[in-house]
């Protein structure tokens, strides 16, 4: 079976930054804990499926993305200080959130979710990097095809069912146990 279009993929691979000669390994995901996603339902990016379209189990894969295909190049202007008092919950400012380097989840002013990781944090404002961490990266993907094989229908049904926190159940009984930013 090849991949295709609503096929359940389990990949194996090493995901590299940089510029040849200068690689620093980012990420890997192994033939016991692969990378699984359903192909073709915009879980992935676009550039990255088109390298692995058609291959089958046992295949393997060497390829580049451009931060074009990727995550784009970096943006300065999507640093951005932000008063202090946003972050604060129930009057008061939780300090072992804000340090230099956590990620957060924010909301922008027309409510789309978006993740921003802290650059400083001083007495009235906290600098915020809305970049995405790979922004302006080459990417560079080696790796094997593990498995592929048909989704189920409750695997595709329960990848469009996923709600904003992710926390991927029904939501028959509301959304106790997910935390925050749940709809």
């Amino acid at each position: 079976m090849k991949i295709s279009p609503n096929k359940y993929v389990a990949l194996a691979y090493d995901l590299s930054v940089g510029e040849e000669g200068d690689l620093e390994l980012m990420e890997q995901a192994t033939a016991q804990k692969p990378l699984e996603f359903i192909f073709g339902t915009n879980s992935m990016l676009e550039a990255f499926e088109s390298n692995i379209e058609g291959l089958a189990e046992g295949e393997t894969f060497s390829f580049v993305l451009t931060p074009e295909q990727a995550y784009g190049d970096y943006d300065d202007t999507k640093i951005i200080a932000l008063p202090k008092k946003v972050f604060e919950v129930d009057g008061k400012i939780d300090d072992a959130m804000l340090f230099e380097g956590n990620t957060l989840p924010m909301m922008d002013s027309s409510g789309n979710r978006l993740m921003g990781s802290i650059v400083s944090v001083a007495d009235d404002k906290v600098s915020m990097d809305f970049n995405h961490p790979l922004a302006g990266e080459f990417l560079h993907f080696t790796g094997s095809v593990v498995g592929v094989r048909e989704a189920s229908a409750e695997e595709i049904a329960a990848l469009f069912s996923q709600c904003g926190c992710g926390c991927n159940h029904d939501h028959e009984d509301g959304c106790e146990g997910c935390g925050p930013g749940c709809s």
